[in-house]
């Protein structure tokens, strides 16, 4: 399969199970985002946080992969599209028993009405 070498890394390992940033400040998720340059894990953009966008604008590292159970997909923000790409290196989602939202036991009670659009 081909594709752009300069913004994803295969061998790259995942920069933990959770969002860096929200790990930090005891934030919350929906759901994780895995940058293909450098594997940082960041929140989706309907995440209070929205820290995977923020570190690809930050970084300028162009493409996500999803870090969900059961989603392989890639998403190009330079073209606003879904792409195709390798098979990363392992772990590729977080792990099963992590809940969505999560972490456990920080995510509100009212978390659907805190969720971005």
């Amino acid at each position: 399969m081909k594709y752009d070498e300069s913004v994803i890394d295969p061998s790259v390992p995942p920069s933990g199970t959770g969002c860096v940033e929200c790990e930090q400040t005891s934030g919350w998720w929906l759901h994780l985002r895995r940058c293909t340059a450098c594997g940082h894990i960041g929140c989706c953009d309907n995440s209070p946080a929205q820290h995977a966008t923020k570190h690809a604008a930050s970084s300028g590292h162009a493409v996500i992969s999803s870090f969900e159970p059961g989603e392989d997909w890639f998403w190009d923000y330079r073209t606003e599209s879904f792409m195709n790409g390798p098979k990363l290196t392992a772990p590729t989602h977080h792990p099963a028993d992590q809940p969505t939202p999560g972490p456990r036991g920080r995510v509100p009670a009212n978390w659907q009405s805190e969720l971005n659009p």
